[in-house]
């Protein structure tokens, strides 16, 4: 079938201007002024809207089995909220248990997203190591489109890795042209203050930010961005949370490496005050890693999105209902915050969120919010222009955007599948009219039109354009930016 958009302004990341969009089958076909349609056609109108690429999440968590429970969201419902606000593809985590291969893991993360609704792919974690994982970290490169490995620094006794694992899979990483995505937090220092707190009588919600400051983040951002320094490989750092991390980018890009920095869109917009609300369960709703931070940490993030410090905005949408909180503890006030399952809700309300504080606070200008939800990150995972773009031969996922819709964000009406939603009450201006996947209208007039299974994988091959100034870079240079070529004495 094909689809004509008329009457509305087509915003990419490079610029606006008014333009029609005809869609035939799953791809863009033609943009332009006074485009005819084909017979047979349907034609929605755009009068007064802004036509953008769909989002893209590049963190999401589906399905996770996570600290003793599972997260609450599927990959269908998931994917259908995120549709409902503009969002048409995700990028999961495929996270092995130690000793699990990551080819086994990989492929029944597979199998779980077989009923999504929007496009997606994933990022696979390295959580131990021997030989037989560089050996999938291989196949999942070449035969599988995985371009991008995960590396959590935290999570002691759990999925977290030393720098002996880092350093061998950001070598491995090296070799078959992909990124290194790092969850940075000391995960050694996380787990003695956790016990510090805890042993002081905090045991509550309270206690999670107490036992996470933002040094623990800066430090293993560091860390990281100096061990791919060394090594040679781009790195990714997700969900910056506070100025510490921030800072480790800023100095690397200064410096010319290949760092890329992801937030969070919860962390722009929420500060550390929501762990003492005297409602156990709505302190514990917010208990994620890295934690809220003190507001002049928002001011700071914002600042890096503005500057281009920071290059993506995601969810880490990771839903728990009160009951998984709880943990089955029952009293919550006897319960332990080490214990209580990390993670947030937001898909659905990211692209509202950003617009609302963004574009209309005057943060960011359209072009800015198409780079920051959508362009950007199709360009660091090598899907651009297939995805984030609008234009003739890219998929027709785009999203008809109301800048003067409002609508009040609550767990009451959103389509996640959690009994909270961490923007309670928020009400925002800015919202998706239509959402368009591969040329299937998901969500129009406020319904949802999804049915599980139309999603598909995305490959995404490895040695993206930037691959290229990174070798150059590596073959002119020593780790610390000295010309190989030494003078004679």
């Amino acid at each position: 079938m094909s689809i004509i958009i008329k009457g509305g302004t087509v915003v990419t990341a490079e610029g606006q201007a008014r333009a029609d969009v005809l869609i035939v089958g799953e791809k863009v076909h033609a943009v332009g002024v006074g485009l005819d349609a084909p017979a047979g056609a349907r034609t929605i109108d755009a009068s007064g809207a802004f036509v953008m690429p769909g989002g893209i999440d590049p963190h999401t968590h589906m399905e996770l089995p996570f600290m003793g429970t599972v997260a609450s969201e599927d990959f269908f419902s998931g994917t259908s909220a995120a549709a409902a606000g503009g969002t048409t593809m995700i990028i999961d985590f495929v996270i092995p248990a130690p000793k699990e291969s990551l080819l086994a893991a990989y492929k029944k993360w597979r199998g779980w997203a077989e009923k999504a609704a929007a496009d997606y792919s994933f990022h696979v974690a390295v959580t131990w190591w021997d030989e037989s994982v560089a050996a999938d970290m291989g196949t999942l490169c070449r035969e599988h489109g995985v371009n991008s490995f995960k590396h959590f620094m935290a999570y002691k006794n759990a999925i977290m890795v030393d720098d002996e694992v880092l350093i061998s899979s950001f070598l491995r990483a090296k070799e078959l042209g992909a990124i290194c995505t790092v969850h940075a937090e000391n995960g050694e220092l996380v787990f003695r203050l956790q016990r510090e707190v805890f042993e002081r009588g905090i045991t509550g919600p309270e206690g999670h930010p107490l036992s996470r400051p933002p040094e623990v983040e800066g430090e293993a951002a560091n860390r990281a961005i100096r061990i791919a320094e060394v090594i040679g490989v781009p790195v990714y750092i997700v969900h910056n949370s506070c100025f510490d991390s921030m800072e480790a980018i800023a100095r690397a890009k200064a410096e010319g490496q290949r760092v890329f920095g992801e937030v969070l869109a919860q962390h722009l917009v929420i500060d550390d005050s929501v762990y003492l609300n005297p409602d156990w369960d709505r302190a514990a709703a917010f208990v994620m890693s890295p934690p809220f931070r003190a507001k002049e940490h928002q001011a700071a993030l914002w600042k890096g999105l503005q500057g281009g410090v920071l290059d993506t905005t995601a969810t880490d949408h990771c839903c728990f209902c009160a009951p998984q909180k709880r943990g089955g503890a029952g009293d919550p006030a006897m319960t332990d915050f080490r214990k209580i399952p990390n993670g947030t809700g937001g898909i659905e309300d990211r692209m509202s969120v950003l617009w609302h504080h963004g574009v209309g606070a005057g943060r960011l200008t359209p072009s800015e919010f198409v780079a920051v939800t959508s362009t950007n990150t199709a360009k660091v995972f090598n899907i651009h222009p297939r995805k984030g773009a609008i234009a003739p031969g890219s998929d027709a996922d785009i999203v008809i955007w109301d800048p003067a819709g409002s609508r009040t964000i609550s767990a009451k009406t959103h389509h996640q599948k959690v009994d909270t939603n961490i923007y309670e009450g928020m009400t925002v201006t800015g919202v998706a009219a239509v959402t368009l996947s591969r040329g299937r209208v998901l969500w129009e007039n406020g319904q949802l039109k999804t049915q599980p299974g139309t999603g598909r994988y995305i490959d995404r091959p490895c040695f993206p354009d930037y691959w290229t100034a990174q070798m150059r870079r590596n073959e002119a240079c020593t780790p610390r930016g000295v010309a190989r070529t030494l003078p004679k004495r």
